[in-house]
């Protein structure tokens, strides 16, 4: 059994599970050290297993109808968590109503329940007397620190003296941070020493040792907790290389992230993460996406720093189409595509080994 950080983790994911509002269940399904998940909540897909529905590759975890057959099914396997995980990403973050049934009913379990979403469950006093009541913790990742434990940007970025890479991506939900953690895998699997670098809260839930969470940390101090991040990640571990996890993309009306990426972490080259098939940027209707070749400018300009692969998110895509799809791009950009979710990250590895310091 993988050691993980925290126990096992039931994930509430009722709606949403295989949709981009489902991209913090499907990351902790792909992937997690802080948790070894044994289930997913979502009644559409009860009885499926939760890796065949997301990618086609069955790993065990299954999908439950609600709280109550989960519990039901998982007694027999003595398999019952100590945690119940929201696998929710929202526009906006916002808790659905129905879900508060399914936390309480978790709490009187005497389960912890971790969330990442913006509606602070830490603020809803039924739910915190119940879990003072079974002597849990309910704990809200979004939550910012005190101002007087956050960062200032100081300049010390500078003397980070390894590979720094920044997968950024053309548009929100579109699997930056999953080609972040394939790629720092693969790095490790080749005799590296590498560090990823989270700025979400599902980067935080998956076991991030070096996170922020960069949507609710307070403008002044964004630049600094990435820089802090990247510098302890630098000091501590002594890396081959730093992946930094990207954010939003400079364009998306709604979720402009990427700058301050650029601007403190000052990565030594960027990946620039795209979906061919997507015409218009997520969850906005009538926002039409600016074009690749604009986007990788954008980044250029913007840095000085090269964009030096892209890598591509096949949704909407048959099987067969993605590599053709990938030459395209290579023609349109003279940049390597590398569909890596799908393919692997070998091919895209051996050119960035080119690149360690």
């Amino acid at each position: 059994m993988k050691k993980v950080i925290d126990g096992k983790a039931l994930v509430y994911c009722e709606g949403a599970f295989n949709t981009p509002y489902g991209k913090t269940a499907h990351g902790l399904v792909r992937f997690t050290e802080r948790y070894e998940v044994v289930g997913v909540l979502d009644e559409k897909y009860a009885g499926r297993d939760a890796g065949d529905v997301l990618d086609g590759r069955p790993n065990g975890i299954p999908v439950f109808k609600d709280l109550e057959a989960a519990i039901i099914a998982l007694k027999t396997t003595n398999n019952l968590p100590s945690y119940l995980v929201i696998g929710l990403a929202p526009d906006g973050g916002r808790l659905p109503q129905v879900a508060k049934a399914t936390i309480k009913a978790a709490l009187q379990q005497g389960w912890n329940v971790d969330s990442g979403l913006h509606d602070f469950l830490t603020n809803d006093p039924e739910l915190v007397a119940l879990a003072k009541d079974k002597n849990v913790k309910i704990r809200d990742i979004r939550k910012t620190p005190d101002r007087d434990q956050l960062h200032f940007f100081t300049g010390d970025i500078e003397k980070v003296d390894c590979l720094k890479l920044a997968v950024l991506g053309t548009d929100s939900a579109l699997g930056k941070r999953t080609t972040a953690w394939i790629l720092v895998h693969a790095f490790r699997a080749a005799g590296k020493k590498a560090e990823m670098i989270g700025t979400g809260q599902t980067g935080w839930m998956q076991g991030a040792k070096y996170s922020m969470v960069m949507d609710s940390c307070i403008n002044d101090f964004v630049s600094g907790e990435i820089e802090h991040a990247v510098v302890s990640a630098y000091n501590n571990e002594n890396p081959d290389v730093i992946v930094i996890e990207g954010q939003g993309s400079l364009m998306n009306p709604a979720y402009p992230g990427g700058f301050e990426i650029l601007a403190a972490g000052r990565p030594d080259y960027v990946i620039l993460q795209h979906a061919p098939k997507r015409l218009e940027y997520d969850g906005f209707p009538g926002y039409k996406m600016h074009s690749l070749a604009e986007q990788i400018n954008a980044i250029q300009v913007i840095s000085g720093k090269e964009v030096i692969a892209i890598t591509v998110n096949h949704e909407d895509m048959q099987k067969d189409e993605i590599l053709d799809v990938c030459k395209s791009i290579t023609l349109e950009t003279k940049l390597p595509a590398f569909d890596v979710l799908e393919y692997g990250a070998e091919d895209l590895i051996t050119l960035l080994m080119s690149k360690l310091k």
